[in-house]
């Protein structure tokens, strides 16, 4: 007699499962990935620079405001559909916005910001994947927000839309703005 409840048993416990991961998925926003960084000093790196005379680039060199340290590559869809955003969070300013390149050739590199813009205070070269490893990146493009300390603070995994610059972004930026006294 059991034997034959066992299908209806297991249909009800799938149900059950199915019903705990839609609402644990609503409740997720779009862009944002959990990570084992979040409150933790980001790793420390220094890199080759991409362009021309750049020099090395150092995660050092950014402590003190905050900034944004945005993962892309020339072979990457999603970056070029979020470059416009990019580009307009550099003209505004107040936020240093880093280039990682990743697994990337120079000269493909650099004809794409010939194409798109470079919008990137400095831009550091990860051909090899060194440094993203170290920052959990596992696709571009990806972006993290670190602290005037050095503390990663969020991290968006795909395309930063407006949307995300409006509801998350700017709102953690101000924040970030206050406790560092700036």
């Amino acid at each position: 007699m059991i034997w034959r409840l066992a299908p209806l048993i297991g249909f009800v416990l799938l149900a059950v499962v199915l019903a705990f991961g839609i609402r644990l998925s609503r409740d997720r926003v779009p862009g944002e990935l959990p990570s084992v960084l979040i409150g933790k000093p980001a790793p420390e790196f220094t890199l080759d620079g991409l362009r021309d005379g750049e020099g090395p680039v150092s995660s050092t060199q950014f402590l003190g405001k905050p900034w944004l340290l945005n993962v892309w590559a020339s072979w990457c869809a999603g970056c070029r559909v979020e470059h416009p955003v990019i580009e307009a969070l550099a003209r505004r300013g107040d936020i240093t916005v880093v280039g990682l390149n990743w697994k990337d050739e120079r000269g493909d590199a650099l004809r794409w910001l010939a194409q798109f813009g470079d919008p990137y205070r400095a831009i550091a070269t990860d051909p090899d994947n060194r440094v993203a490893l170290h920052y959990g990146v596992y696709g571009a493009p990806e972006t993290f927000v670190i602290d005037a300390r050095g503390v990663i603070r969020h991290k968006f995994v795909g395309p930063v839309t407006e949307r995300h610059v409006q509801t998350i972004l700017l709102p953690l930026l101000a924040t970030l703005r206050e406790e560092a006294g700036s």
